[in-house]
């Protein structure tokens, strides 16, 4: 059976076996939320420090190499971020080795709403998308109003993804169905054109069974990415918390047949640390998730170190951080 590869439009649970009835109302997606398998810490941790430890030779290495290049969400999200600064990320992210044109583009730039036209000038003609993120980021403090124009807004001026935060504090206090709403009303806003990605915000989800509960609820009301993190709070993704997800995406897959990508963000700096992260995602979900339309780096230092880690492969030599574009 072929297996549908989009994210399920906002409320259309119904057409996923014995999932017709769980957003039906604040106390059946409570159930189905808490009726989730509790998650064993000691055991995901273990598992996720013991995939770190797989070697990774030089030919698959280089392979390695070039697919975290072509998954990284080159982010700028800062206060001082100027158009000029925005160009330049996005000729970057076109061409990230201006002296090795081998060298693959990387899957999108993320930045502000206001920022989403310059960035789509500077990767006009190419595959990079642009992502941007939406709902009154980082915190999502503000009304339902406030974050839908927040999403409109993106969308007009060209965004090809949005990077939506969820209400953490009504997910907290058990109102999963207010978290449930207001992202298929975000998803509603993404139009038919742009790819929908759901920051939780693991680390201020306090728990992993917390986590679980948050990647479920964001596949039942439509997202196309399941993301951890605003890279804002002090802990951001991890490889325990990414494998969970991987994991919940994977189960959701094989329980309605639709495929949900994952997005870790916020920690990633080094190539060692990406390659273990597609070891994850290969050993969790599979290879169907080794792809950047279903797995992606959000990072704004990760790429120097994967083009030097890429140089030292093919050179012998380490180049050093003067030998890349300063972001």
């Amino acid at each position: 059976m072929t297996m549908p590869t989009t994210a399920p439009a906002p409320g259309s649970t119904a057409s996923a076996p014995g999932l017709a009835d769980v957003t039906a109302s604040d106390s059946t997606l409570r159930l189905f939320l808490h009726g989730l398998p509790g998650v064993d810490a000691v055991g995901l941790e273990a598992r996720a420090a013991a995939l770190g430890t797989r070697s990774i030779k030089t030919t698959a290495k280089a392979y390695a190499l070039d697919l975290a290049i072509s998954m990284v969400d080159l982010t700028t999200l800062e206060g001082a971020d100027t158009p000029g600064k925005v160009r330049a990320l996005g000729a970057k992210a076109v061409r990230p080795d201006p002296a090795d044109r081998a060298t693959p583009s990387t899957a999108a730039v993320c930045v502000y709403p206001d920022m989403v036209p310059a960035a789509k000038e500077a990767v006009a003609g190419s595959g990079v998308k642009v992502a941007s993120v939406a709902t009154a980021f980082p915190a999502g403090r503000a009304s339902l109003a406030v974050k839908l124009a927040d999403v409109r807004e993106a969308v007009a001026a060209g965004a090809d993804e949005v990077d939506m935060v969820i209400d953490r504090g009504a997910f907290l206090a058990g109102r999963y169905l207010k978290v449930y709403e207001e992202i298929t009303a975000v998803k509603e806003a993404c139009g038919t054109d742009a790819r929908l990605k759901v920051i939780f915000e693991t680390g201020e989800l306090s728990t992993y069974d917390n986590i679980r509960r948050a990647s479920w609820l964001g596949m039942l009301a439509g997202a196309d990415f399941i993301k951890t993190s605003t890279g804002k709070v002090a802990v951001n993704a991890t490889p325990a918390n990414t494998l969970l997800m991987l994991e919940a995406v994977r189960d959701f897959r094989a329980a309605t047949g639709v495929q949900v990508g994952v997005k870790p963000a916020g920690g990633i700096r080094t190539a060692k640390d990406a390659v273990k992260f597609l070891v994850l995602v290969n050993e969790t979900a599979g290879a169907d998730w080794l792809d950047n339309h279903w797995f992606r780096f959000g990072a704004s230092s990760l790429l120097n170190d994967l083009l030097m880690q890429r140089q030292k492969l093919a050179t012998g030599r380490y180049s050093g951080p003067d030998y890349v574009t300063v972001d």
